[in-house]
């Protein structure tokens, strides 16, 4: 029993997003083999992997006020100095920008990076382009949300990528989010952009691997305090989609 639970608590639950798609291929997979024993195994491998792709550990996010945590486990891209989404209406100066790449195969399911107001929540169509690409953060398909960090904007930016086809957001303007909620999810690859207010001091570095809701990737200029949360108002257990 003792080892059981251990086990347990070693392999990390599937969100439940992933649920269509991995009985999906099983059942197919099922099938497949009737056919052909190479097929069944293919298939098999392909749900395997999907249940590594939409797995969703849990997360323990950092004590400590002003600290901004990363919205998505990848590695960490060049900082640069970047516009933020039109969309967004966070003006037209140049914000910090720390952006987030992830591979098929890291954890695709997003956090807020500060606890705080969701106020703002825009979408928009885009291409497809590689996601490590620069480019990918005007061009590609995205969905964008302001939170309001106790009187600092912050702006985190899922964008989808080559072979993502669907960007999800689990929660709406007006919530009210702890830093390392979860946000949203994006399959499959992806990026995500952190957008700062003037005065945060990024503390990660390029190339680093970020770990959503616990790796701090930077610390706002002005210490601030913890964005009350009500009961039952952050978005924790993300729906089935």
């Amino acid at each position: 029993m003792e080892i059981w639970r251990t086990i347990k608590k070693s392999i990390p639950a599937v969100n439940s997003a992933g649920y269509p798609f991995i009985g999906s291929a099983l059942v197919i997979a099922i099938v497949a083999g009737l056919i052909s024993s190479f097929l069944f195994w293919a298939l098999l491998g392909l749900t395997i992997w999907l249940v590594i792709f939409f797995r969703d550990p849990e997360r323990v996010p950092p004590d400590g006020e002003g600290l901004v945590l990363s919205p998505a486990d990848g590695r960490i891209e060049p900082v640069t100095q970047a516009v933020p989404p039109a969309e967004l209406e966070m003006g037209t100066v140049p914000m910090t920008r720390v952006s987030v790449f992830l591979s098929i195969f890291d954890c695709h399911v997003n956090r807020t990076p500060v606890s705080g107001k969701v106020t703002r929540i825009a979408y928009k169509p885009g291409k497809f382009v590689n996601a490590d690409l620069n480019k990918s953060s005007e061009e590609n398909e995205r969905n964008s949300l302001l939170v309001d960090a106790g009187g600092q904007d912050v702006g985190v930016v899922q964008i989808a990528g080559l072979i993502a086809r669907r960007i999800v957001c689990w929660t709406n303007e007006g919530v009210v989010l702890k830093a390392g909620d979860r946000i949203g999810m994006i399959r499959f690859g992806s990026r995500l952009d952190v957008y700062l207010p003037a005065g945060a001091e990024v503390v990660c570095k390029p190339g680093q691997r970020a770990i959503a809701g616990e790796t701090v990737i930077a610390r706002l200029g002005t210490a601030i305090a913890r964005a009350p949360v009500e009961p039952g108002v952050g978005t924790t257990t993300p729906p089935a989609v």
